[in-house]
């Protein structure tokens, strides 16, 4: 069992920063691939990000690529999203999430999720 806790949401000008923390808890974080995911108004949730258990692969959507980065503290039991350069349709409600080992790119536990919003 893994409970994820998302913070670090909030509203940001357009072309902006923020970064976005999950806390993890429970046994085994570690073995765990990562994601981030978000949710627009009136929109299906999408992928965003993915980081390897260990942290040595990450791999993100198109729309993010360049301007975000997925990273994780094993020893904290955190996974960070830094997101730069800000565009009002990032604007959604982030979410964590973990795909248990071994990886098959279904998430098996999902955090409340966190609302970022941009403003033009």
């Amino acid at each position: 069992q893994l409970q994820l806790v998302e913070s670090g949401g909030g509203l940001v000008q357009a072309g902006g920063s923020r970064r976005l923390s999950c806390a993890a808890s429970g046994r085994s974080f570690r073995s765990y691939s990562m994601a981030w995911f978000r949710q627009a108004p009136g929109k299906e949730r999408e992928f965003v990000a993915r980081i390897s258990y260990s942290g040595g692969s990450t791999y993100y959507a198109d729309s993010v690529k360049g301007r975000f980065t997925i990273s994780r503290d094993n020893g904290k039991n955190m996974v960070y999203l830094q997101m730069n350069g800000l565009k009002p349709e990032d604007t959604a409600v982030y979410f964590c999430a973990a795909d248990a080992p071994p990886p098959n790119g279904e998430y098996d536990y999902w955090g409340q999720g966190t609302q970022v919003t941009v403003s033009s």
